[in-house]
C-alpha cells in the first residue's frame, strides 16, 4: 500500500501534460502511485500518459469510453487508489519539488490527520509566480489536529479539490464523490472541511496552479457556467441531511452570494445576453437559502442586496462606475506623482546654486537595497578615519533597519535626498547613481563596483542582447563620465573595467573593500554567526550560491538540493541563496538540512559561517577564496552561460577548486573528499594570488586615506604579503584563534560580526 495515491485526470492538456506527470515522478518522496485518467481527450493527452505509464511502473493509466467531465474522471481514479492518503492534481497544474516530502512529514508530525491543507501559488503564462491573500490561515500556529470549528478561516481559502492531502479512509466512510459540471470543487470541498474529524495546515507551496491564458475552464465563455446554481443545491441538500452541521448554513449562504457575484463580473465567462438570466437565478438562490448571520461589511451587503433585489443592471451600474472611480483615482495620483516629481526637480535645481558641503559624504548599494557590499566598508572606515563628516546612506524604507548607528537614512526621491546629491562633496556607490544627477565641481564620485568580473560587463554587452537588451549604453556612457574614482580589487578587473567602461577616472587597485571583514572577524564571531543561522554544532555548512541566468526566465533550478543534502550524509547543511536580484526567499525545497537564506542581510555573514562554498559563475568566489575555504563549481550549463552572457576566461582552466559538470560530479567531489583535498588546495591558492593580490583587511582604509584624506599613494598602508595574512578561521577553530576583530560593518545587514 502506497503512502500516497495521486490522481491527474486529462482533458485538452497535452501541451501541459508531460510537465504535471515529471513534477510528480521526479518527486524526492518516492512512496506513491500516479494514476493519470485520459477522460476521451481528443488530444495527445492519452498517448503522454501511456508515454509514462511504459517508463515507470508508479503510473497507471486508465482510459475511460467517452468524456464524463472533471468531476467523473477523478471518481474514475478514486476507485482505483489503494495509498493511504489520496491527492488530486489538474493535468495543467505541477507540484514544486519537496512537495511529497514536506507533506508526508507534516502529517506524521501532526498525527495522520484526515485532511492536510497546504499552500498553492498562482503561475502565470508570463513567467511571474504569485502567493494569494488568504495563506495566513494556512499558518503552522495552534494545537493540531484541530477541526474547522477551530479554524473557520480555511472556508476563505481558494476552494479547489488539489491543495489537500485526504485519507482514503475517511473518503471512504463519508462516501465522498464528485459531481458533474462546472465548480465541482464546491460540493466536494466544504462537506470535506465540514465533516473531517481532524484537520491540519502547511504552509508551504505544494502546488503552482497555472493561469492558462486561453483554454482554461474559469477563462472559457459557456451557459455551462449556469452549472454553479447544480452545485450550490447540491451543497445545501447535504447540509439538509446532516443537521449536525447546521452552524455552517450561514458562513456557506455568504460564500454562495460571493461566488455568485463573482461568476457574473468575470469578463468572459457569461455569454452575451445571458446575464439577466444568470442573475434571476441567483436572485432565486438567494432567496432559497438565505440564512441570518452576522452582518459583512457594507459593500458587501450592498452587493448581496442587488442580488436578493435582482437588479441586475444597478448591479452592472455599480460595478461600472466603481471602474471608473478607480481609474480617475490613479490618474489622479499620476498627477500628483508627476507634479511632486517636478517640485523636486525645482528643488533639486535651487540646491544646485547653493554651496558643496566638504563634510558630508553620501553612500548607496545595489540599487538603494541596503548596507552593504564595498560602500558599506568604506562607509564604516570613513566615521573611523575622517574627523567631522557627515555620512548618509540611501536605501528603500524597507532596508532602513540594515542601517548601523551613524549614517544618515536617505530616503530616495525625497527632497533630502536630492539636497544630498547637490550638496555632498563625496558621492560612493557600487552601482550608477540617480541618472538626473548633475556632477558639480567640488564633487567627488567614488565607483566600487560589486566584485570581480567574470561574466561580461558595461560595453561588451551590446552584442549580448540577452543580458544588455535594454541597457541604454549612451546613458552608460554619461554615468561613467561622472565618475572621479574607480576601486579594484585585481590586475583582471582594472583591465576589463577600464576597456569597458571607457573615460577619464582613476582607478584605485587597492583591493576590495568589502573583504576586509574577512581579516577582522573571530572564531568567536564565526561560531556566533552560524549559531545565529541554525546550523547545527558540528555540522559542515555549505554555502550554495549560484548566479543569474539572463538567457532564460523564470530562473532554471539547476540542482535538486534536496538529492544533494541527502546523499552528503546527516552532518552536512546547506546554506541556499538565491540571486539578490530575484527577490525571491522560498525558492529552494524545505527541508530540515536546507537552510533558506536568500532573505539574509549580509552575504559577507554567510561566507564567514560557511565551511564551503558551491557556486557556478558568481564573483562571490572570487570574494571567497580571501577566507582560504574550500570552493566547488558546478558548471552544468557552461556552453549556454558563455552563449548569452559571455565570460572574460574559461573558469573551468583556473578555477578556485574542484569543478563539476554535473550533479552527480558534484555529489562525487564531496562524498569521496575531493572538495577539500590537497589538489582543490593547490587551485585555490593559485585563484587567490592572481585574483586577491590586495585583499588584506585594509583596502577601504586605503581609499578613505586617499579619497577623503588626500595622502599620496606611497603613504598608504603597505599591502600585507599573503604568507603574512590571517583571515578568519575556518568554522571548528577553537575560541581565541584569529585576529582581534575591529568593528565593520559589511554586508546588507547587521554587523558582519558581533
Amino acid at each position: 500500500m502506497p503512502r500516497f495515491s495521486v490522481i491527474v485526470p486529462a482533458y485538452n492538456v497535452q501541451s501541459y501534460l508531460h510537465a504535471c506527470l515529471e513534477s510528480v515522478l521526479s518527486q524526492s518522496f518516492e512512496d506513491f502511485e500516479l494514476i493519470a485518467v485520459d477522460d476521451c481527450s481528443p488530444d495527445g493527452s492519452g498517448a503522454v500518459i501511456d508515454e509514462f505509464a511504459a517508463r515507470d511502473g508508479r503510473v497507471l493509466a486508465l482510459h475511460l469510453p467517452g468524456h464524463r467531465g472533471l468531476g467523473p474522471a477523478r471518481n474514475a481514479g478514486l476507485d482505483r487508489a489503494t495509498g493511504d492518503y489520496v491527492l488530486f492534481l489538474d493535468g495543467d497544474d505541477t507540484l514544486v519539488p519537496g512537495a511529497f516530502r514536506a507533506i508526508a512529514d507534516r502529517l506524521e508530525e501532526t498525527g495522520s490527520p484526515e485532511v492536510l491543507v497546504y499552500d498553492y501559488a498562482r503561475t502565470y503564462w508570463s513567467g511571474e509566480t504569485v502567493g494569494h491573500e488568504f495563506r495566513r490561515h494556512l499558518a503552522e500556529t495552534g494545537p493540531v489536529p484541530f477541526t474547522l470549528d477551530d479554524r473557520p478561516g480555511l472556508l476563505h481559502v481558494l476552494m479547489v479539490v488539489w491543495n489537500k492531502a485526504y485519507k482514503r479512509e475517511f473518503l471512504a466512510r463519508e462516501g465522498f464523490r464528485f459531481f458533474p459540471g462546472f465548480y465541482e470543487d464546491t460540493p466536494w470541498t466544504y462537506p470535506v472541511l465540514m465533516t473531517a474529524r481532524s484537520l491540519a495546515t502547511l504552509d508551504r507551496v505544494c502546488v503552482h496552479y497555472r493561469q492558462r491564458r486561453t483554454g482554461s475552464i474559469l477563462r472559457t465563455t459557456s451557459r455551462r457556467h449556469f452549472e454553479i446554481f447544480d452545485q450550490y443545491d447540491r451543497l445545501f441538500a447535504f447540509l439538509d441531511a446532516r443537521p449536525d452541521l447546521e452552524r455552517w448554513r450561514a458562513p456557506l449562504f455568504r460564500r454562495m452570494a460571493d461566488h455568485f457575484t463573482s461568476v457574473f463580473t468575470a469578463r468572459g465567462r457569461l455569454p452575451r445576453g445571458t446575464r439577466a438570466a444568470f442573475f434571476r437565478r441567483a436572485r432565486a438562490h438567494y432567496r432559497r437559502y438565505r440564512t441570518p448571520g452576522p452582518a459583512p461589511k457594507v459593500t458587501t451587503r450592498l452587493r448581496h442586496a442587488l442580488v436578493r433585489l435582482g437588479a441586475h443592471r444597478a448591479f452592472r451600474a455599480i460595478i461600472a462606475a466603481r471602474g471608473l472611480r478607480t481609474r480617475a483615482t490613479l490618474r489622479g495620483r499620476a498627477v500628483l506623482r508627476g507634479l511632486r516629481a517636478a517640485l523636486l526637480q525645482v528643488h533639486y535645481r535651487i540646491q544646485l546654486l547653493l554651496p558643496v558641503r566638504p563634510g558630508h559624504a553620501v553612500f548607496s548599494a545595489y540599487w538603494n537595497r541596503g548596507y552593504a557590499c564595498s560602500p558599506a566598508a568604506l562607509e564604516q572606515r570613513v566615521r573611523e578615519l575622517v574627523p567631522g563628516m557627515r555620512t548618509a546612506w540611501v536605501c528603500a524604507p524597507e532596508h532602513a533597519h540594515t542601517l548601523p548607528p551613524g549614517p544618515r537614512p536617505l530616503r530616495p526621491g525625497t527632497a533630502a535626498y536630492w539636497t544630498a546629491l547637490a550638496r555632498s562633496r563625496y558621492l560612493v556607490s557600487n552601482v550608477n547613481l540617480d541618472r538626473r544627477l548633475v556632477k558639480r565641481r567640488g564633487q567627488v564620485l567614488v565607483q566600487t563596483q560589486h566584485g570581480t568580473p567574470l561574466k561580461h560587463m558595461g560595453l561588451d554587452l551590446r552584442h549580448r542582447p540577452a543580458a544588455g537588451g535594454s541597457t541604454d549604453f549612451a546613458e552608460l556612457l554619461r554615468s561613467v563620465d561622472k565618475w572621479d574614482y574607480l576601486v579594484s580589487g585585481n590586475r583582471h578587473s582594472t583591465t576589463v573595467f577600464e576597456r569597458v567602461y571607457p573615460a577619464a577616472y582613476r582607478t584605485l587597485e587597492y583591493g576590495s573593500p568589502r573583504t576586509d571583514v574577512f581579516h577582522r572577524a573571530t572564531a568567536e564571531d564565526v561560531a556566533a554567526l552560524r549559531a545565529a543561522l541554525g546550523v547545527p554544532e558540528g555540522h559542515t555548512a555549505v554555502l550554495y550560491a549560484p548566479t543569474h541566468r539572463d538567457y532564460v526566465t523564470p530562473q532554471p533550478r539547476l540542482v535538486d538540493l534536496e538529492r544533494v543534502v541527502t546523499a552528503l550524509g546527516p552532518r552536512f547543511t546547506l546554506l541556499a541563496r538565491s540571486h539578490p536580484t530575484h527577490g525571491d526567499p522560498g525558492r529552494f525545497p524545505e527541508h530540515p538540512r536546507i537552510l533558506d537564506v536568500s532573505g539574509h542581510p549580509s552575504v559577507e555573514e554567510l561566507c564567514l559561517a560557511s565551511d564551503a562554498l558551491v557556486t557556478d559563475y558568481s564573483s562571490i568566489m572570487f570574494d571567497y577564496a580571501v577566507l582560504d575555504r574550500p570552493i566547488v563549481l558546478h558548471t552544468e550549463d557552461w556552453e549556454a552561460y558563455q552563449a548569452a552572457r559571455g565570460t572574460y576566461f574559461d573558469v573551468r582552466d583556473c578555477p578556485p577548486g574542484a569543478v563539476a559538470r554535473c550533479e552527480d560530479e558534484l555529489i562525487g567531489i564531496f562524498a569521496t573528499g575531493h572538495w577539500r583535498g590537497s589538489r582543490s588546495a593547490q587551485l585555490r591558492a593559485a585563484f587567490r594570488a592572481r585574483f586577491c593580490p590586495y585583499d588584506d583587511g585594509h583596502a577601504a582604509e586605503r581609499v578613505v586615506r586617499h579619497v577623503f584624506l588626500g595622502e599620496p599613494p606611497e603613504a598608504l598602508p603597505a599591502v600585507v604579503p599573503p604568507g603574512e595574512r590571517r583571515p578568519a578561521p575556518a568554522p571548528g577553530t577553537p575560541p581565541g584563534a584569529g585576529g582581534p576583530l575591529v568593528p565593520q560593518r559589511t554586508g546588507a545587514g547587521s554587523p558582519a560580526v558581533p
